[in-house]
């Protein structure tokens, strides 16, 4: 996003069609930022580094190793690189932060339990030193739809876990670079429109919950998004 004099403030998206910033992208016109998103599975070409000052990265239901059938992960991940070298403000969310650990050669693998659902995750005694995390809740609600996780990168600090996924959330580069298992961006109908497209994948396990357990979750979305808030907040005013 940009503001419409410098000191640019920016937040480019990358995603496929199941997976919008949604509260994200709400929280950041609030702030006055110009948002240009990148629809990658539409061949929508990537910015220039230059372009922009925070990078935000979607979740997706291809895996980051599917480079063959969706060749467009290569370049995503090289401007990714170049992001974080930059010192750039970059949050990976789902698949996002998949690729971002990736990037930083965390190993990217399949979780032992899908996670689908609201479920709580905890905080780390280590996230309460980060002053990007240092203001959340012990214990909060999230939610999810994952079956892939990531062992912690070299230099990443594991801020969150859950029950059913050892690394929820980690942060890089004292906290420019976020990469969250979860989401907290989900809106009432960013998760509708999962459930219309991706219900197959409701079968039985321990932390999938069914449709209907999803959808009596909605109580949960002023929550969740004020945690995404506190959380964008956090990293405006520590690095702006």
């Amino acid at each position: 996003m940009r503001r419409s004099a410098p000191p640019c403030d920016c937040i480019i998206y990358s995603t496929c069609r199941l997976k919008d910033p949604a509260n994200i992208e709400a929280w950041s016109g609030k702030q006055g930022f110009t948002i240009s998103g990148t629809k990658l599975f539409e061949r929508e070409a990537l910015p220039t580094i230059g372009a922009f000052d925070w990078l935000v990265v979607m979740g997706g239901p291809m895996n980051i190793y599917e480079e063959a059938d969706y060749p467009w992960l290569v370049p995503e991940k090289r401007l990714i690189a170049e992001a974080i070298a930059a010192n750039k403000i970059v949050i990976g969310v789902c698949l996002g932060a998949q690729l971002v650990s990736d990037v930083l050669k965390g190993k990217v693998h399949r979780n032992p339990q899908k996670e689908i659902g609201w479920f709580p995750v905890s905080l780390t005694s280590e996230a309460k030193e980060s002053p990007v995390f240092s203001g959340f809740p012990d214990r909060f609600m999230a939610f999810h739809w994952h079956g892939d996780t990531f062992h912690l990168p070299e230099g990443a600090v594991r801020t969150a876990f859950s029950e059913a996924c050892a690394v929820q959330a980690f942060s890089y580069n004292q906290g420019r670079v976020i990469g969250l298992q979860f989401h907290l961006e989900s809106s009432r109908e960013s998760i509708r429109l999962l459930l219309d497209n991706c219900r197959e994948e409701l079968v039985e396990g321990d932390f999938i919950q069914t449709e209907a357990e999803i959808l009596a979750g909605e109580p949960h979305l002023p929550e969740i998004n004020g945690t995404m808030s506190a959380l964008l907040n956090a990293l405006k005013k520590t690095f702006s």
